[in-house]
């Protein structure tokens, strides 16, 4: 991908976490130049000194997009903001890398999609667990199980110090089971490839910190065309359990699909970004026996190479944002899917709120 005349200019929002991953990727590939760091506190100032540099700092984004005139921003604020910034970026002719949710509204996602569409720029969603290998894997061995399938999964973060102030905030446009749902609903439509017809989902507000209509635990289960059916679990905060924060299972009519983390489940672990990816192991089950219904296989376990961590996983989700600039890569399908798991949390939030079955 070395063709370019030169870097494409890019503004990195949000100097957080995901922020700081980014910003490293476009640091370090020269098909990217940082034209820009935009955030509201000294995040900024920090990111530039863990990377060396000297980038232009801003406080504010109409400021920097004006200012700086990149071709492409990276969008790694707060959920609340998504939507605002994306479209100034859009209508400035920017092409716009943006973690996931794409918006904190149905409304706003298809505002997103719509300019995108209208200004011929390209969008891309941070679905990180798309770029990881052993995920990809993990959804194709499930694929191989027959149908229904059984999908179980979780991600519990047993939160403290800035974390918790990370998680607070979000709470303030979004639940856990949106926030992180969207991830593992992306995960289950590919495993089934079916059409989801109803969710139900329960919650619990453990803190006074949030405000009295939210809630930092929630489960949601889902309910599919072809009989498949799957739950997703998500809590944070420093009361929440590290036991079993990390389940991550798939069983079908021919057996089952698992991805084990020892190292990544253990305890302490839940709150480290790079446990959240992590698998480790894939254990491969096969439900077939014979006359005396004893099992004719024996488990098989795939432990593959290629393993990246957090760091590695956001390089991969930059060059997938540059190859879709440079090809020119079509990418309906992958809002399409933003956009439907985002649809599917969203009624999961309302069925918590409502405490009634939703169908879709």
């Amino acid at each position: 991908m070395s063709n370019l005349k030169q870097p494409i200019k890019i503004l990195v929002v949000g100097c957080g976490n995901m922020g700081i991953a980014h910003a490293t990727a476009y640091h370090n590939f020269p098909e990217f130049e940082i034209c820009g760091l935009v955030s509201r506190g000294d995040s900024k100032s920090k990111l530039n000194e863990q990377l060396q540099a000297n980038y232009p700092l801003f406080k504010d984004f109409d400021k920097a997009l004006s200012q700086t005139k990149p071709e492409a921003v990276c969008i790694s604020t707060y959920p609340d903001t998504h939507e605002d910034f994306a479209l100034k970026a859009l209508e400035a002719g920017c092409h716009v890398f943006i973690e996931k949710p794409l918006a904190d509204s149905i409304a706003g996602c298809e505002r997103i999609i719509s300019k995108a569409k209208e200004v011929d720029k390209k969008v891309v969603v941070g679905y990180i667990l798309r770029h990881h290998p052993s995920w990809i894997r993990f959804i194709s061995e499930a694929e191989k199980l027959g149908k229904p399938l059984v999908m179980r999964m979780n991600l519990n973060q047993q939160s403290q110090g800035y974390m918790w102030d990370v998680h607070r905030n979000l709470m303030k446009s979004l639940s856990p089971i949106v926030d992180c749902g969207v991830h593992y609903i992306d995960v289950m439509c590919q495993m089934t490839r079916s059409k989801p017809v109803s969710v139900s989902a329960i919650g619990a507000r453990l803190t006074e910190d949030i405000s009295e209509d939210n809630y930092n635990y929630g489960q949601l289960q889902i309910r599919f065309a072809d009989g498949s059916v799957g739950w997703y679990e998500a809590g944070w905060g420093p009361m929440v359990s590290e036991t079993a924060f990390f389940v991550k299972d798939v069983f079908g009519p021919k057996g089952a699909v698992s991805i084990t983390a020892k190292d990544a489940g253990a305890s302490g672990q839940s709150d480290h970004v790079d446990s959240h990816t992590k698998t480790e192991s894939i254990r491969v089950h096969h439900a077939s026996i014979d006359s005396e219904n004893k099992f004719t296989q024996l488990d098989e376990w795939i432990d593959l190479a290629d393993e990246p961590n957090h760091q590695e996983l956001c390089n991969r989700e930059q060059l997938y944002f540059l190859k879709t600039i440079l090809e020119d890569i079509h990418l309906a399908e992958h809002l399409e899917d933003a956009l439907n798991s985002l649809k599917i949390a969203f009624a999961c939030d309302e069925s918590v709120k409502t405490g009634e079955t939703v169908k879709l």
